[in-house]
């Protein structure tokens, strides 16, 4: 349960802070989900000692959006840099999964001194070259979601981004509260955030982590080709989708917190 609330303009949110003694670590969800997504994550550090900040993006789970606003990327990285400030956290690391990797990446490449590390789980890489055939999915990926029935949205979503049976449903029940038209606005500003410049480098300790088996967008191919330009190494969970938190979140729990706590 989210026990916090910051009003934005244009918005209400719903958070949590759990207190550690570690430095603060700051879980922002994917597209079309909530908190929940980094339930176990959530668990793990906060018993490895960090201070754990959960959040529901605008428009998302209990974040609830003003009549007549739309969702944008800008209004969504304004409120992550807005959630900072409101908790006074001093460098925080930022783990973002999917959408929340890419408003993760983009507060990072605005302003490097607001966070200690980075993490990012099945996402693509905002600044990295895109290929034509790239181009044309980013393109025609939001008008290809338009002509699906809003009552079918919810499980092919559920079904492209989960494997295991328990991770479909949650994902998809999930899904379902979103109206079509504001996941299609937030697919809309999930692709806004790529924004290519392939001189660019994270200027902090980054992390990178995804499912054997996702197979949404170019992740599967941007990741390696991330990880290679930055000389890190890149986390694949065996047997994990897009939704590797919910696919297998012991390892991916494991994973963050033995990353987090070496750091």
């Amino acid at each position: 349960m989210l026990t916090g609330t910051l009003s934005r303009p244009g918005a209400v949110l719903r958070y949590e802070c759990r207190p550690g003694e570690r430095p603060a670590v700051v879980l922002t969800h994917g597209a079309g989900m909530n908190h929940e997504a980094f339930a176990a994550q959530a668990v793990a550090l906060r018993e490895a000692g960090h201070q754990v900040v959960l959040w529901d993006l605008r428009a998302h789970g209990d974040s609830a959006l003003a009549p007549g606003t739309r969702f944008t990327a800008e209004d969504a990285l304004a409120d992550l840099a807005a959630l900072l400030d409101h908790l006074e956290l001093d460098r925080p690391v930022l783990v973002g999964h999917s959408l929340g990797g890419n408003l993760s990446q983009a507060l990072v490449r605005r302003a490097p001194e607001r966070a200690r590390g980075l993490v990012v789980i099945g996402s693509t890489w905002n600044a990295g070259p895109l290929t034509r055939a790239e181009r044309g999915m980013l393109r025609l990926a939001a008008p290809a979601l338009g002509v699906v029935p809003e009552s079918r949205l919810p499980r092919m979503m559920a079904k492209a981004s989960a494997v295991t049976p328990a991770a479909i449903a949650a994902t998809e029940a999930v899904f379902a509260r979103m109206p079509k038209h504001v996941f299609l606005d937030v697919w809309r500003g999930t692709v806004a955030l790529v924004e290519p410049d392939p001189g660019y480098r994270t200027p902090v300790p980054l992390t990178l982590i995804r499912g054997a088996r996702d197979r949404t967008g170019n992740i599967a191919t941007a990741m390696p080709r991330w990880a290679a330009a930055e000389g890190v190494s890149e986390h694949i969970i065996p047997g994990a989708g897009h939704v590797a938190m919910l696919d297998a979140p012991g390892e991916v729990s494991a994973l963050l917190a033995g990353v987090l706590t070496a750091g």
